[in-house]
């Protein structure tokens, strides 16, 4: 079964078309890097799979079930770090993750091995507002993982964080990538070369390329993925 069906999917605001007819699926151990300009789609096309905002039209499935008829079970299998997440700035990390834990009915065990995972030993009593950006993005990982979810929606996990603290993460989701999916949305090509078993670019809404790093090399006929890049999104923009 897959994981993630996303079918015909369009997000209109106004007159923008931030989501194009994008349709693709996601089975269990894949991780997915979703690529792309600014103002691609990237973000609105996990915010609407994550259940935050509401498809002009188009169908998404997750574990087989239409996330707006099983609103609570899809929540309950995603996993979901937005780009600038919210915390809690009073509250110290293993408060707010023990709080989110109780929330969403799970021991603070799962915290616990959430903190440990995530490698925030050494701030756990700290509060939030305290910390570095860095360790803040980790935090906001941690509360992704809390539940181990079958699918998790992570939009630039590794922004803020020293080279060491983003091979960590890393390693943490290509560890995690056997068992759950990923789908990951990040502007570092490197990135998604290291980890991705499967990259989709898109631009200006629409899916311009899905498969592997080869697959995409070999449908923009380039070399490297910078290029492809470059190929696929048609006009020169920062990356």
């Amino acid at each position: 079964m897959n994981v993630l069906e996303i079918k015909k999917l369009c997000k209109n605001f106004e007159n923008i078309t931030a989501i194009n007819n994008a349709s693709f699926t996601a089975r269990q151990g894949e991780i997915i890097a979703l690529l792309g300009p600014n103002g691609a789609g990237k973000s609105t096309l996990m915010n609407i799979t994550a259940g935050f905002l509401s498809p002009t039209s188009g169908e998404i499935k997750i574990l087989g079930k239409n996330i707006s008829a099983h609103s609570l079970f899809a929540k309950e299998n995603i996993g979901f770090l937005p780009e600038g997440a919210p915390l809690y700035p009073d509250l110290s990390v293993k408060s707010f993750l023990y709080y989110l834990a109780e929330l969403k009915g799970l021991p603070h065990s799962a915290a616990d091995q959430a903190i440990k995972v995530a490698n925030l030993e050494k701030v756990a009593g700290q509060k939030i507002e305290t910390l570095s950006k860095g360790y803040q993005r980790r935090t906001g990982f941690a509360q992704s993982i809390l539940s181990m979810p079958p699918l998790l929606l992570l939009d630039e996990p590794t922004d803020g964080l020293d080279p060491n603290q983003k091979d960590h993460i890393r390693g943490i989701i290509k560890d995690m990538g056997h068992r759950q999916t990923f789908l990951i949305s990040t502007h570092l090509l490197e990135e998604a070369e290291t980890i991705a078993t499967r990259i989709i670019v898109m631009d200006k809404g629409i899916i311009k390329a899905d498969g592997t790093l080869n697959e995409i090399l070999e449908k923009s006929k380039t070399h490297s993925l910078h290029d492809a890049f470059k190929t696929l999104t048609t006009e020169k923009k920062n990356v």
